[in-house]
């Protein structure tokens, strides 16, 4: 397998060949003498896999690549936190490593992948009108890539904000996914510009009962190898999908519409089953929209009320629902509205945490 590969980056032009090493440990103390530019190192042993921040440390000039044999995501998860590019299948072509190394420019700095679920207890909560949003500021703001997974299987609508017509949707990418790369997965994202990218709902609601929960969180997953950001628009409600993909991000945003006094009851009912969460690490945050009164003494009234921080009050803004209403978000947007100042100052604080 060694010569094979070396055999296929002989014969391309891109790559000049420096030297093959039987195990990460020896190649590891011997590179030093060819100032290497990328490494591809085998994962398929957990040894290898406990060296790579050494050689992000080593050799910070260097991009490093994983190899495996079969596709593991807890792999691919854990060379991202370390700093590598990612990882690609082996054997390989060449072309596959300059597709993996491109991927990784576009997809923004070496660090985690920032994997944020956006749940409602109850419909017409602005949660896709907040994801979309969110995903707009996101990327102006870090420079980096951001998709959106359209998990409300039976009414999304994610592509109808953006007025895209994607050729393939997320029933495919679950039913195909144990035979993907994340070079294969991003062609079932489509490209609505300014670095932002969506994997559509099903074409009818009856093909939800055809996605299956392990598989979604697979290309979850693996979609974290393209985009420095995944936001999640979750169906309503606690279901199967809604509890799987809540579970595994990183990040749970709750949002209901403000209308009456109910809303907050359902919030605070719903955040029960959030709380137990929270021991892992998990960023939970509560947020409101269409609220008409958006001061600080409303904020801390309703604080008092949930028993737990408000993280951003939403108004209610006629611009903004005529532009996701029309498929006009991504042409006009304003930049200036309290609506958009709100998600971009959550955006700007979202990048700036680490964690």
């Amino acid at each position: 397998m060694l010569s094979r590969m070396a055999g296929i980056l002989k014969a391309n032009d891109a790559f000049d060949l420096a030297a093959t090493f039987h195990d990460a440990d020896t190649a590891y103390g011997q590179s030093s003498v060819f100032r290497p530019t990328l490494f591809l190192i085998n994962v398929d042993e957990p040894e290898a896999v406990e060296m790579i921040p050494r050689f992000i440390k080593s050799y910070p000039q260097a991009q490093v690549l994983g190899l495996m044999g079969q596709w593991k995501s807890s792999v691919a998860d854990a060379m991202l936190s370390a700093g590598a590019c990612g990882c690609i299948l082996k054997p390989f072509h060449s072309a596959d490593v300059l597709e993996a190394l491109k991927i990784y420019k576009r997809r923004g700095k070496s660090l985690p992948t920032r994997t944020l679920a956006l749940f409602s207890p109850k419909g017409h909560s602005g949660r896709t009108t907040l994801a979309t949003v969110l995903a707009i500021e996101l990327a102006k703001k870090s420079g980096e890539s951001v998709g959106i997974i359209d998990a409300d299987l039976q009414f999304g609508d994610v592509a109808m904000f953006f007025d895209a017509v994607p050729r393939h949707n997320v029933v495919e990418a679950t039913h195909d996914i144990n035979l993907l790369t994340p070079a294969a997965l991003e062609n079932y994202f489509h490209p609505v510009g300014n670095g932002v990218w969506i994997m559509s709902g099903p074409l009818q609601p009856e093909h939800a009962e055809l996605v299956e929960a392990n598989r979604l969180i697979e290309v979850v997953r693996m979609a974290g190898c393209l985009f420095r950001y995944v936001i999640l628009d979750l169906p309503v409600g606690f279901n199967p999908i809604s509890l799987a993909l809540a579970e595994c991000a990183d990040t749970d945003i709750l949002i209901s519409m403000l209308n009456s006094g109910q809303e907050v009851r359902h919030m605070k009912r719903s955040l029960k089953m959030f709380h137990m969460w929270d021991a892992y690490g998990k960023r939970v945050y509560t947020m409101f929209s269409g609220v008409h009164n958006c001061t600080e003494d409303h904020k801390r009234k309703l604080e008092g009320e949930l028993g737990r921080s408000v993280t951003l009050m939403l108004p209610e803004e006629r611009r903004i629902k005529d532009v996701t209403g029309s498929g006009r978000l991504m042409k006009d947007l304003p930049d200036s509205s309290p609506y958009v100042e709100a998600v971009s100052d959550f955006a700007f604080a979202l990048i700036g945490d680490r964690r």
